[in-house]
């Protein structure tokens, strides 16, 4: 199990991350909030989680050990595989979380993409009782936007560089290709498409 990486940032991708650990790349799969903490050619410190697959071994990276450990807490609901369990901590953060699960607040946990009205009910039924009490008394950090996508865009591009301002400005010009169900990584490119053209 590797618990942490620690070394310098190599590349930065949409969703995930290289760090440079003695001479090695080890990517890492991570949401947009944490991928804008990093800037290539900068150190860096990941909370890691491993997930083992018959055909794959796949790390992610978190900004901070409550995110992970929320990020494998909801994984042991059933339903929630680890991508599902990535775009929940993506969206809310692990008190807002708490806060959703322990409040049987089916709305708020039906914004992660992949989770529905039924799968929020289990997740809902199933982790009550383990989840925990939020760790602060107020709102946490990330609060859940009416249209969650803007964030993890907004997010993914400062992330990549451009600046909050920027970033802005591109999601606002493709925010009419969103639909009823936003597909984030197509409208992260249609933003990156619009940015590279102004």
């Amino acid at each position: 199990m590797i618990a942490f990486v620690r070394g310098e940032v190599a590349a930065l991708t949409l969703s995930s991350a290289v760090l440079e650990v003695g001479g090695v790349g080890l990517e890492l799969m991570c949401t947009p909030g944490t991928l804008a903490t990093l800037r290539t050619g900068s150190k860096a410190t990941l909370a890691t989680s491993m997930v083992v697959r018959e055909d794959s071994l796949t790390l992610f990276g978190f900004v901070d050990d409550d995110e992970k450990q929320t990020f494998e807490l909801v994984q042991t609901a059933s339903g929630v595989g680890p991508k599902v369990a990535q775009a929940m901590v993506a969206v809310l953060s692990p008190d807002d979380l708490r806060r959703a699960i322990a409040s049987d607040d089916v709305k708020t946990l039906t914004k992660v993409p992949g989770i529905g009205q039924k799968g929020a009910q289990r997740i809902i039924l199933e982790l009550k009782d383990r989840i925990g009490a939020p760790t602060s008394g107020a709102a946490g950090p990330r609060p859940v936007s009416a249209e969650p996508w803007r964030d993890q865009v907004q997010q993914g591009l400062v992330g990549l560089g451009w600046s909050a301002k920027d970033a802005d400005k591109a999601v606002d010009a493709v925010a009419g290709e969103a639909g009823d169900v936003p597909d984030v990584a197509a409208l992260l490119r249609a933003a990156l498409r619009t940015l590279s053209r102004a």
